[in-house]
């Protein structure tokens, strides 16, 4: 086997580039794994990285080999059987087989590649070419906070804003720059005293002179302030304009006798979906679980996909809540609101038409995105027929029929889609 090595000078962080130019080349093969993780979240779980397995014969890599044939040279080490001209009998042996992996002796081989990658790049692969509907509209109508910051010192300001280290540093500089001088001063007299007095014959008047000398210079630097208000120095603080980027999320979800738990881990899905996503446009976002059948109520995330109910469906109890939560705690002037429907489509006939209006009538109408998702192989009953006439009067509702667990990633993608400019 031919080996070829590259030695040309690598620049720094060589493992980054590496690892980029890795992801870059087997990013279906990585997507694809990712699609399948996204079940064993929670929703909220954002902070997080992810281990991800390839298949090992998807990455395999392209070798060079000698062929067959022709004439070679070759040195065998410890050869004390052949001479030049011998022909070598090919060896004896069979059942080795052909195959690419590798033997193992506990009885398992290695088939799939695993590594980890950041929830960073978790999210990019997860979202990539995607986008929320209305974005613009969101920020433009985002409401103005401030925040306060700090912004250097200034000279003048209250006691409690003192900054005591920043004060000392000044007045020590200012001491030394007014001193200096006369320290150097006075070391040279104190120095020219002291030759003066172990000389053999010392001068009174000169020695009067000196010791005159340095007690001035001492009472003049004692003058000089251990700390003056030109040292003071205070923290500066000001406020600074921040846009709001909060963002609720309503998950809402059929929990009577005909929703299973199959069911209900496929709209978990595609809730894990919903709320990563929002997270990486918004800085805060918050989660409203709301589980019905025939009354609607407000639960904890563990109570909404695990708790068992039977009972008939009333739809129209959960928007009902969901309308009187916004209004209590969520107003429309300060949150961006999205919600997520789930339902395997059953409802009391005469119901579908009241949820059909209060959407139309107030939801839809401070909603930034509304999708709704019916879980069922059925044929599709009096809901679904009722939504679909949202779907032409509001562009921020969708909804879309998933089958099984492998349409939630495509329908998620066709929810939020990027818009191709006209």
């Amino acid at each position: 086997m031919a080996h070829f090595i590259d030695r040309r000078l690598n620049g720094k962080n060589k493992s980054a580039v590496n690892r980029q130019r890795f992801l870059r080349r087997y990013k279906s093969q990585i997507k694809k794994a990712v699609a399948e993780s996204i079940s064993k979240r929670s929703v909220t779980d954002t902070e997080s990285s992810e281990n991800i397995s390839i298949p090992s014969r998807d990455i395999k890599e392209p070798i060079f080999h000698q062929g067959k044939g022709g004439n070679r040279d070759r040195i065998l080490p410890g050869n004390d059987q052949f001479i030049p001209g011998d022909k070598i009998k090919r060896p004896e042996g069979g059942g080795q087989g052909s195959g690419d992996g590798d033997a193992s002796d506990s009885g398992e081989g290695q088939d799939e590649f695993s590594f980890s990658i950041s929830m960073e790049e978790y999210l990019n692969l997860l979202f990539d070419d995607l986008e929320l509907p209305n974005l613009q509209k969101t920020e433009q109508k985002q409401e103005v906070e401030f925040e306060t910051v700090r912004s250097g010192y200034k000279s003048e300001g209250i006691p409690s804003s003192i900054d005591i280290v920043r004060s000392l540093r000044g007045a020590q500089a200012r001491r030394i720059a007014l001193t200096a001088s006369k320290k150097k001063k006075l070391k040279e007299l104190q120095k020219q005293l002291a030759e003066l007095v172990l000389s053999p014959t010392p001068d009174p008047r000169i020695k009067a002179q000196l010791e005159e000398q340095i007690e001035d210079l001492e009472r003049r630097i004692k003058k000089v302030p251990f700390i003056d208000t030109f040292d003071l120095r205070y923290r500066n603080f000001e406020k600074r304009p921040k846009p709001s980027s909060k963002a609720v999320m309503f998950c809402l979800m059929d929990v009577s006798g005909s929703m299973d738990q199959s069911t209900k881990d496929i709209a978990k899905r595609f809730y894990i979906l919903l709320y990563q996503f929002l997270s990486r446009s918004y800085k805060n976002t918050e989660v409203v679980f709301i589980r019905h059948h025939t009354q609607a109520k407000e639960v904890d995330e563990q109570e909404f996909f695990y708790s068992q109910e039977t009972g008939g469906t009333i739809v129209s109890s959960a928007l009902y809540l969901m309308d009187e939560i916004v209004q209590q705690r969520y107003p429309a002037n300060q949150w961006n609101i999205y919600a997520a429907q789930a339902s395997d489509g059953d409802n009391w006939a005469d119901d579908s038409p009241k949820c059909s209006k209060l959407l139309n009538d107030k939801i839809l109408n401070y909603s930034r995105y509304f999708s709704y998702i019916e879980i069922t192989n059925r044929s599709h009953q009096t809901l679904w027929q009722e939504y679909q006439g949202l779907t032409e009067r509001h562009d921020n509702f969708a909804m879309q029929n998933i089958k099984q667990a492998s349409d939630i990633y495509p329908i998620f993608r066709e929810f939020f889609k990027k818009q191709t400019s006209s």
